[in-house]
């Protein structure tokens, strides 16, 4: 099988907390037949900075990033909605009108979150082996809201057991440095997301970004629960 050529942004999060994750989408695009590099001075995409309204930082990480990206060819694809929504949506708003418009716009019309260029670009076929497990999965807000996505990963997941997640779309209460600043509302929003969880009989709790998925896991956890988390790029490794 042979695919594009298509530059990996792990994103930081990935880097730093779950390289397990970045192994998998490595895995999961080079059994599509993609030809997978890896810009080796990527960085953090300033997406932080620019949720709590400070854009002259936020431009200042994004036009490394756009500089590492820009001088690569084929689709960037990014393991989070979260990543991807900041590089598709707000780069171009960060540097309209500036000498940096032309260049925003390039990589940003060059960027994928995982799950839509597995279905929308590669129009891929998978039959996701995870031992049995019975899945929930979990919408992010920026993949949903932000990108459009959801459908995505339904037409990946279908070979999975799977049982419905009463509110699998309503947030799950990480929201970036939201967690920090407002920890108690933070974390009753996620104390009902995983009341649901718990009741829906799912033994695996799936998502597509990281930063969902550790503070869940967190939650989880600090319960007692036994339901494992993973991202949605580990069940799809184990693709046949």
């Amino acid at each position: 099988m042979e695919g594009p050529r298509v530059q990996l942004l792990a994103t930081c999060l990935v880097d730093g907390l779950a390289p397990e994750v970045g192994r998998a989408t490595l895995a999961v695009l080079e059994g599509q037949g993609c030809d997978v590099m890896y810009p080796a001075d990527q960085t953090c995409c300033g997406q932080p900075a620019f949720n709590v309204g400070l854009n002259k930082e936020a431009r200042r990480m994004a036009m490394h990033t756009l500089d590492v990206l820009d001088a690569t060819e084929g689709p960037v694809v990014v393991p989070s909605g979260s990543c991807a929504q900041m590089i598709v949506h707000h780069y171009p708003e960060l540097f309209a009108g500036t000498d940096r418009e032309a260049q925003a716009n390039r990589v940003a019309a060059r960027t994928r979150e995982l799950t839509q260029f597995l279905v929308d670009d590669l129009d891929a076929t998978v039959a996701v082996d995870c031992g049995g497990c019975v899945v929930a999965y979990h919408h992010s807000c920026h993949g949903l809201r932000g990108l459009g996505l959801g459908a995505q990963a339904d037409r990946l997941l279908e070979g999975v057991d799977r049982v419905d997640l009463e509110g699998a779309e309503e947030c799950c209460g990480f929201g970036g440095l939201f967690s920090v600043e407002m920890a108690a509302v933070s974390a009753a929003i996620m104390d009902e997301k995983l009341n649901r969880v718990e009741a829906s009989g799912a033994d695996t709790l799936v998502g597509g970004d990281v930063s969902c998925l550790l503070h869940l896991e967190g939650g989880l956890r600090r319960r007692g629960s036994d339901i494992k988390v993973r991202h949605i790029a580990e069940l799809l490794a184990g693709a046949r």
